[in-house]
């Protein structure tokens, strides 16, 4: 693709800087004929499978992957009555086999415990077939009739993980929430993205659900996104599948189910919590470019630079290094601009006089160049890596604390909200927690928040003064 014209709008536009970096850092590209639906860019493809490798880098330690199938019978899909109610304004249905009405309908997964529960059932014996650790990969269908936005808001999500478990007791599966829920918060530390752990309110969990926990992060404009979910499903589920096993007395117990999900809102959170004014900034990790090499040439040693170059280059990639020389026939400030924009944390340039002082130049994407000895050059770029690293993690912490606020007073919750997320003391009452939202113009996000930037102490409910009441968040989300 050549490079798109124009300059992308400054972040403090969030919408508009989101929207265009998407089209000219080559993420996905917008303009398929389905509302909601989008393409991968080859690059943007590359972040993506990077991305997930660390999801199944971290799963595969003690699940296994599997793939479920697309389409769900209707009477399987409507068996769990709450379930099928948080869904049934989204679902695709296929009602046609080319010309000739379908006998029973079929729905496009919106979600997959309707597709993997029957199966359980039939899989599910005795205490010694459990615990059942499966995970997959895979595209969901919702209609979502609000304002869609790539990676955020889908009507085809493309990339959904999904894992699904099964124990013998209730206990064991809540151990197994905060074992996902563990393994998220490393997820996402490898990304450098800060995040927010928080139990959902009743009437706010995933349908069928005993309990869930939620993962979300402060994206640039102060709003929240859920990046992702944890739900303890108790014996709701298996029940309604007859998922049961043979106890060591050889009694008949119902199981006890989990099932956590990230999508490719992971991505979403990944440009925008790291990016800027110039483009993408990449964590080393998921870039599939980690670093360029500009030989800067004179032509009386254009061989002799290029030579170095590509030396350079075999050296990098032989210890491990995703390298690219860029000898396009740009200028090289055309060439900066360009992988600035893809978020290439490490940039170094070779010339004729870098040649002469035994050095090459090296520019990280977040700022700062410095001479670098040729003869350490592996040494070197590990240090610049790490320098790098740390400065997004202590950029992308700042933001978190300068956008999340302790709101003691009801008439001050509105105008905190409008910039970031409020703590405030709830009771718990969900009539409080209505005149909370209707203040704030905002959503309950959790209350046992996991975080150590806000303090946890009990104190009143910010809406009816009833003492001992839970630190909570509320916020305005995606």
């Amino acid at each position: 693709m050549e490079e798109q014209e124009g300059t992308l709008p400054q972040k403090a536009d969030f919408s508009g800087w989101y929207n265009d970096i998407l089209w000219r850092a080559e993420i996905m590209d917008v303009r398929y004929p389905v509302k909601g639906l989008y393409v991968w860019f080859p690059f943007g493809f590359g972040i993506r499978k990077r991305v997930y490798g660390i999801l199944r880098e971290l799963l595969d330690r003690d699940h296994e992957e599997t793939l479920f199938p697309l389409l769900i019978p209707e009477p399987e899909f409507m068996k769990e009555a709450e379930h099928i109610k948080g869904f049934e304004e989204e679902v695709y249905w296929v009602t046609h086999g080319g010309t000739s009405p379908l006998d029973i309908k079929l729905a496009l997964r919106p979600t997959s415990e309707t597709a993997i529960y029957p199966m359980y059932a039939l899989w599910v014996r005795s205490h010694a077939d459990l615990p059942i650790k499966v995970y997959q990969i895979v595209n969901t269908f919702r209609y979502e009739t609000k304002h869609t936005r790539p990676l955020i808001r889908l009507r085809e999500i493309t990339s959904f993980k999904e894992a699904h478990t099964v124990h013998a007791t209730w206990n064991e599966a809540e151990n197994q929430v905060e074992d996902a829920i563990a393994r998220y918060q490393e997820f996402y530390d490898r990304l450098n993205i800060p995040v927010l752990i928080s139990k959902r309110p009743d009437w706010d969990k995933f349908p069928g659900a005993d309990y869930t926990i939620a993962v979300d992060t402060i994206m640039p404009d102060g709003r929240t996104l859920q990046i992702g979910t944890v739900h303890h499903l108790g014996d709701h589920f298996s029940k309604t599948f007859s998922i049961q096993y043979e106890d060591t007395k050889g009694q008949q117990q119902y199981c006890h189910q989990t099932c956590y999900g990230i999508s490719e809102r992971s991505i979403a959170a990944l440009i925008s919590m790291h990016g800027d004014d110039r483009g993408l900034m990449l964590p080393p990790e998921v870039a599939p470019v980690q670093i360029v090499i500009v030989p800067v040439i004179m032509k009386k040693r254009e061989e002799e630079v290029m030579q170095a170059a590509e030396l350079l280059e075999k050296e990098l990639q032989n210890a491990g290094y995703r390298v690219k020389i860029d000898n396009r026939d740009l200028r090289p400030g055309a060439k900066y601009y360009y992988w600035e924009m893809r978020g290439v944390p490490l940039r170094l340039e070779v010339g004729p006089r870098d040649l002469d002082n035994g050095v090459v130049m090296g520019v990280l994407r977040s700022g700062g160049k410095e001479s670098l000895p040729r003869a350490n050059i592996i040494s070197e770029v590990c240090r610049k890596m790490t320098e790098y690293t740390a400065a997004l993690q202590i950029r992308a912490e700042t933001h978190i604390k300068d956008h999340l606020f302790i709101a003691k007073e009801e008439s001050l919750v509105n105008e905190i909200v409008s910039k970031g997320v409020a703590a405030v003391h709830w009771c718990g009452n969900r009539e409080c927690a209505d005149r909370l939202e209707e203040i704030a113009d905002a959503s309950v996000l959790g209350t046992e928040v996991r975080t150590d930037l806000i303090d946890q102490s009990a104190g009143n409910c910010i809406i009816c003064g009833k003492p001992g009441s839970v630190v909570t968040l509320i916020g305005r989300s995606y």
